[in-house]
């Protein structure tokens, strides 16, 4: 067994991490046990099984199953820097949101929270899409099929570790294969098509990380399935675009009726004005938000 040590930033919290993933026992594409994650990613087409625990300010990783390379050690460390989010300077958000009447105790209660990333761009699509206008448990009940059926396995010591299925599984698929997994037919039609665009090389990550994130936008937005919130959704999580702003979340409505004490949920207008203070940063003013419903 093989570990690394990676920085975090001032303004990381492993335990509200922690919290994030922990937030479904239908999650398959993880385990956590006494504050370690367990997690299987593929290199250069192989499984690396990755251990991952906290020492103060560092993470340590640890893989399980090989030797650590050189150029292996290069891409875990990427790989951790957008699964934690590392490399966001939050020292101005903070700085904005303690003068904010709406932010402020949620950045004191949820100090070191940051965004959980899916370096992965077709599962970060895909679980959008599977998360459409359904509760977060039958979303999860969703993926967790859907991965199972359709994705990598890899086992060790009678562990079982699932990886998100590939574009190429997914683009031969029927919609009725996923019909069996209880999607709708308009999901299953709007995951396999763009499972089809990547395959036929019409999104990719690599050309869409070096647009700006207008133009990033737009690209996913032309994917039938691709709306605002879910283009949003990816341009955060994957690209970790701080002004993603997915406007019509009705969790995030849901937060700011809860924090302002409001007797319905504010309209698309009142979100937008409150907004505005946030600019550059709304992705971050959601995530605090989000995190406000699991208050624990």
């Amino acid at each position: 067994m093989d570990t690394l040590t990676i920085d975090t930033p001032h303004e990381f919290s492993y335990q509200q991490a922690l919290h994030f993933l922990k937030r479904s026992p239908q999650e398959v594409l993880h385990f956590i046990q006494h504050e370690r994650i367990e997690k299987v990613i593929y290199i250069d087409e192989k499984p690396v099984l990755m251990a991952v625990t906290a020492n103060g300010k560092q993470l340590q990783v640890s893989v399980l199953n090989q030797r650590i390379s050189a150029a292996m050690k290069e891409v875990l460390i990427q790989y951790m820097e957008d699964w934690f989010d590392l490399k966001t300077d939050l020292q101005p958000f903070y700085a904005m949101a303690m003068k904010d009447r709406l932010l402020r105790t949620l950045v004191i209660k949820y100090a070191g929270y940051r965004i959980i990333g899916i370096p992965d761009l077709f599962e970060s699509l895909c679980w959008a899409i599977i998360g459409q206008q359904i509760n977060l448990s039958f979303a999860y009940k969703l993926k967790r099929s859907f991965v199972m059926a359709f994705g990598r396995k890899f086992s060790r010591k009678g562990n079982t570790y699932f990886h998100f299925p590939l574009p190429e599984a997914i683009a031969s698929l029927d919609p009725d294969d996923l019909l069996q997994l209880q999607f709708s037919r308009q999901k299953a039609q709007y995951v396999i098509n763009v499972a089809e665009a990547f395959v036929a090389g019409t999104i990719a990550k690599n050309r869409l990380s070096i647009l700006s994130f207008q133009a990033a936008k737009e690209a996913l937005m032309s994917l039938k399935g691709i709306g605002n919130w879910t283009a949003n959704y990816a341009l955060m999580k994957t690209f970790h675009f701080p002004n993603a702003f997915p406007l019509q979340d009705a969790g995030l409505h849901q937060a700011i009726a809860k924090q302002l004490n409001l007797q319905k949920k504010p309209t698309l207008l009142q979100i937008e004005e409150q907004f505005k203070k946030y600019m550059g940063w709304e992705a971050y003013a959601t995530l605090y938000l989000w995190r406000s419903l699991s208050d624990d």
